[in-house]
């Protein structure tokens, strides 16, 4: 019996991280560049000693939350017809933007112009140019245009070709808030950002989709709260079989 709770313990634990993340997926569901999350489960496996084995019961497998992953397919394009919104349409690139904790990436393109005439995100961070550098247009600069391949220009001619990098590893990144992400591994430039202007990349998190998964995960965690209360009562109940017949 004991056995019995302890791995349904371990699987309820698991399960109330599949919750919790469901429930970050949902309050995203209108974040830009946001990219859900997922969990990875594992067995985790213990051997039970020679002596008093029960057939079959080499091993006791517990769950074990191994990972959570971010589902990398990109979301949908909305477009605002504001010029400095802007949208990567290579899945696998990243904005790089100067933050006070050093460079970091994101895929949220709602850009606009600072007092002092750099292009700026909602925090103030300055977006970069392929030289590392903020991108900065002249005061009263107007008539932005930018290609497929991040060449910024204005009224007053070329600007700067806006940096689009891809992580050496995507699940690496480190999510600091703000829709901001830290790697301590190499970028590379991506050769064919596919930028799209006027534009910025919703959510990928499917509402619908995403609320019937979680109301599956909420069952399940019943169902197993239900098993590991029913398991405790069994105990207790042979608990007082045993100490009847000793009184």
């Amino acid at each position: 019996m004991q056995n019995i709770t302890t791995i349904a313990l371990s699987r309820l634990a698991a399960q109330e991280r599949v919750i919790d993340v469901a429930a970050s997926n949902m309050a995203n569901t209108g974040t830009p560049g946001f990219h859900a999350e997922r969990m990875v489960f594992a067995d985790w496996l213990l051997r039970q000693p020679v002596g008093s084995q029960p057939p079959g019961g080499q091993t006791i497998a517990y769950t074990q939350d191994r990972a959570t992953y971010r589902d990398l397919r990109q979301g949908p394009l909305i477009h605002t017809g504001n010029p400095l919104d802007i949208a990567i349409g290579a899945p696998d690139g990243y904005f790089s933007v100067q933050t006070p904790r050093g460079v970091r990436l994101t895929r949220a393109g709602h850009f606009e112009l600072s007092a002092n005439g750099t292009l700026v995100d909602g925090s103030g961070n300055a977006l970069l140019d392929t030289q590392g550098q903020p991108i900065q247009a002249p005061p009263n600069d107007s008539n932005f245009s930018i290609t497929g391949d991040g060449t910024l220009s204005g009224a007053s001619g070329r600007l700067g070709r806006i940096a689009v990098v891809k992580p050496a590893d995507p699940q690496a990144l480190r999510p600091e808030g703000n829709r901001l992400f830290a790697t301590d591994k190499p970028t590379t430039p991506l050769a064919r950002p596919d930028i799209v202007q006027g534009a910025i990349e919703d959510s990928n998190v499917q509402p619908i989709t995403e609320m019937t998964r979680m109301m599956a995960d909420l069952r399940s965690y019943q169902f197993i709260t239900q098993l590991v209360q029913s398991e405790a009562e069994r105990a207790q109940t042979a608990i007082d079989k045993l100490t009847q017949k000793r009184a």
